[in-house]
């Protein structure tokens, strides 16, 4: 076994998980995890408009970056390793986080692609698929603060598609309202879709077979459609939603007031603001993959949520990379 630490900093959050790495079916890494944390430090506030990391944002994001610190001393991590993603990709001040982190944790973090993002996350998302009870091909969908990726694939990607919608990119661009107006949701939607137009032209949407969702705005759309009192892992992770109950749960959160969203159980405050344009950008990638994959004369009627993405991903290739011993 091996105790790695794999954080992922995004738009919106920052997250870690600590995950013991062991030999799983056929020799592949598998985790076992430890601890898994999420902080709403929203890294990315501002970076579409201005092109550049703000100063408080990144002293909130340097803040959890030494707490993790602190916390993988105490769990006795042997390897870490950090992915910064769009916000960080689209800074002109990258440099900054980037010896900021390098000072916090003594580790050099990786400003990653978006194809290697879409990478990760297929390959977190992939290791707990279950091929009998959810067939391949799958459409890996990870809707982040700042992008979106799309990945294509069975056991490995086949193709990827990184496009510059998130739940904050598109509320900062367009959602003010509360809700948001008729105008402001039209524009947002015209956003999605241009982007879409181009992703297809990279990725088959319509060879899908199986529609998984990731991250934060997959997993709350999931808890609303689900009912929950509060927010519950266990009951998100694996969940399959027909496509009316996905949809319906992505307008009823777009369509609520702030005070409506602050009083579900299963809301993190950091979400209650940018959920509406999360919910937005699931609703339009369901709707065309369900409208690609009839075009090929297949049917997709349901859409599975999975706890595990980018961060499992990042866990995996650490283990994947760790010596084996003599």
């Amino acid at each position: 076994m091996t105790r790695v630490a794999a954080i992922d900093c995004g738009t919106n959050s920052i997250r870690l998980l600590i995950a013991d790495v062991g030999a799983g079916a056929g020799g592949a890494p598998r985790l076992t995890d430890v601890v898994r944390r999420m902080e709403i430090v929203r890294l990315g506030q501002g970076v579409d408009r201005t092109g550049r990391l703000d100063p408080v944002a990144l002293a909130r994001t340097l803040d959890a970056a030494r707490e993790y610190a602190q916390v993988c001393d105490q769990h006795g991590v042997e390897r870490i390793r950090f992915v910064a993603t769009s916000a960080t990709r689209d800074a002109e001040n990258r440099q900054d986080f980037v010896d900021g982190v390098r000072a916090a944790l003594g580790v050099e973090p990786e400003v990653v692609s978006g194809a290697e993002e879409a990478a990760l996350s297929f390959a977190g998302a992939a290791s707990v698929l279950d091929p009998s009870a959810h067939p391949g091909p799958y459409l890996v969908v990870d809707i982040g603060g700042g992008s979106t990726e799309l990945v294509l694939g069975q056991r490995q990607p086949h193709a990827a598609w990184s496009m510059d919608v998130g739940c904050v990119r598109l509320t900062e661009r367009h959602l003010h309202g509360d809700p948001p107006t008729a105008a402001e949701e039209g524009a947002a939607r015209a956003d999605v879709r241009t982007m879409l137009d181009a992703a297809r032209a990279q990725v088959s949407l319509g060879a899908a077979r199986t529609l998984v969702g990731l991250a934060g705005s997959v997993t709350t759309v999931t808890a609303h459609a689900l009912d929950l009192p509060a927010y519950d892992p266990a009951a998100i992770d694996g969940a399959t939603l027909s496509v009316a109950d996905a949809l319906a749960s992505c307008r009823a959160l777009l369509h609520a007031t702030r005070a409506e969203r602050i009083a579900m159980g299963f809301m993190h405050p950091g979400r209650v603001d940018v959920i509406g344009a999360g919910a937005l950008v699931w609703s339009e990638v369901i709707a065309r993959v369900r409208e690609e994959v009839a075009a090929q004369g297949g049917a997709l009627t349901t859409v599975v949520t999975s706890e595990h993405d980018i961060l499992d991903g990042i866990a995996l290739s650490i283990g994947a990379a760790a010596p084996t011993g003599d």
